[in-house]
């Protein structure tokens, strides 16, 4: 058997661009390595921090996410992620940049969990960040304009530790805020299906939001999983 060469790093086909940030990443979290089954490549991107990108739409930060991004490349990443639905702002570069298959944000599920709901039913987005969450972002991930949205934001613990990147995380809070802003979103649109988690580090929370609003709970979680699948598929006996 002959086998070829050309990268330092082996076996971790997706590579994870991070934002830079303190507040603690729990396992389930898409910034914990505990959290995938198989390696992973991580790429913290400086200056990227989780206010400059959610709250300021990621404004002079796209030169320094595609260097990021070709060096994961270059590490030996066969596909790369990012760890913010937000940054859909630059899937379109991000592809174009680095040669490989390139999924920044969650919201990229959105249209095809559409096509997966029986008529009269259609996905709604969980936000971190409501009101800074643009038409833009939706287009760029190619998601339908008038999809639904609801938001942590104006919970007790979620949104302000994650978005102000505090040391400390009230998880039962956090996951309380989450469950009951799918609530509400369900609650105010009865033709809700599906939910499709923005935020990556909504991920924990997940099967909570499934158990409550018995609604499937779409995470970047589900997407990386389903995007590794095709990186690096398994093989079984014929």
């Amino acid at each position: 058997m002959r086998v070829k060469g050309g990268k330092p790093v082996y076996g971790a086909a997706v590579g994870i661009l991070m934002l830079e940030a303190r507040f603690p990443r729990i396992p389930g979290d898409m910034g914990n390595a505990l959290t995938w089954p198989f390696p992973v490549l991580y790429k913290v991107v400086r200056g990227a921090t989780p206010d400059r990108v959610v709250r300021r739409n990621a404004e002079g930060l796209l030169g320094v996410f595609v260097d990021a991004a070709r060096e994961l490349v270059a590490d030996g990443a066969d596909g790369i992620t990012t760890n913010c639905g937000f940054l859909s702002l630059f899937q379109d570069e991000l592809a174009e940049a680095v040669g490989v298959p390139v999924a920044t944000s969650s919201l990229m599920q959105v249209a095809l969990v559409n096509r997966l709901l029986p008529k009269g039913k259609r996905a709604g987005i969980l936000t971190i960040s409501g009101s800074t969450l643009t038409p833009l972002h939706l287009e760029k991930a190619g998601a339908p304009a008038d999809t639904p949205i609801g938001t942590t934001e104006g919970g007790r613990e979620f949104t302000r530790v994650i978005l102000g990147d505090e040391n400390e995380l009230d998880v039962e809070a956090a996951r309380q805020d989450n469950v009951e802003a799918a609530l509400q979103l369900a609650a105010t649109n009865p033709d809700l299906g599906a939910i499709v988690l923005e935020c990556t580090n909504m991920i924990p929370y997940a099967a909570d939001i499934r158990e409550a609003t018995g609604l499937p709970a779409f995470s970047m979680a589900s997407f990386v999983h389903w995007f590794h699948g095709a990186l690096q598929p398994g093989r079984w006996p014929t």
